[in-house]
């Protein structure tokens, strides 16, 4: 019997969905924010359920969500930095952490389970840039990415620390449109567009 074969297989990566941000751009509490008649934030959570991956919410003290079907795991209240979620999480989970934002509504579920198989940090790079969410943090991460936030680095920076693996493109592509899986809503024509996508389907 191969030696692997014996070795327990770690537990599934949790989705967690950050929602601490405050959302100015789009008047705040972006998680609750509308489209089609649903919350942002119940996209990326129906997403997860569908891949089969368990998903925690990520959010401050004061964040103001809609009633969730999932656990809440509430990060410290400052700073108000993305890896305060992410370190979050993995406090809370068993083993590598799949970050999302809670306004990306495009992600699909064969792309989260097919990221969530990875075994190594993975990041996307749309149009040559790398998109921090979503992306796959192992839980030996945790000191590098305590390092980073103490420094203030961004979320790119801490993926480059962690040497993660880039997702090109061309695999990309076998979900769909790169461009659309990786929108986030960040203001009122962001929604509006989002909208449009929606009435193509």
């Amino acid at each position: 019997m191969d030696e692997r074969e014996l070795r327990p297989r770690p537990p599934a990566p949790v989705v967690a969905v950050l929602a601490g941000g405050l959302g100015r751009r789009i008047g705040g509490a972006k998680a609750r924010v509308e489209l089609a008649g649903r919350p942002l934030i119940s996209y990326p959570l129906r997403a997860a359920s569908e891949a089969g991956l368990a998903a925690v919410v990520v959010a401050k003290q004061d964040s103001q969500l809609p009633p969730l079907q999932v656990p809440l795991v509430r990060e410290p209240d400052g700073p108000r930095h993305p890896l305060c979620g992410v370190l979050a999480a993995l406090g809370h989970a068993d083993g590598a952490v799949l970050a999302v934002a809670c306004d990306m509504p495009f992600l699909s579920a064969r792309l989260l389970a097919w990221i969530a198989a990875l075994d190594e940090a993975a990041v996307a790079e749309v149009d040559g840039h790398r998109q921090p969410l979503p992306a796959l943090y192992p839980v030996a991460a945790v000191p590098v990415l305590e390092r980073a936030l103490v420094r203030g680095d961004s979320l790119r920076a801490a993926l480059q620390l962690l040497h993660a693996r880039a997702i090109g493109e061309q695999e990309l592509r076998g979900f769909g449109d790169p461009r659309r899986l990786f929108f986030s809503i960040d203001d009122a024509s962001d929604l509006l567009l989002a909208e449009s996508w929606l009435r193509e389907r």
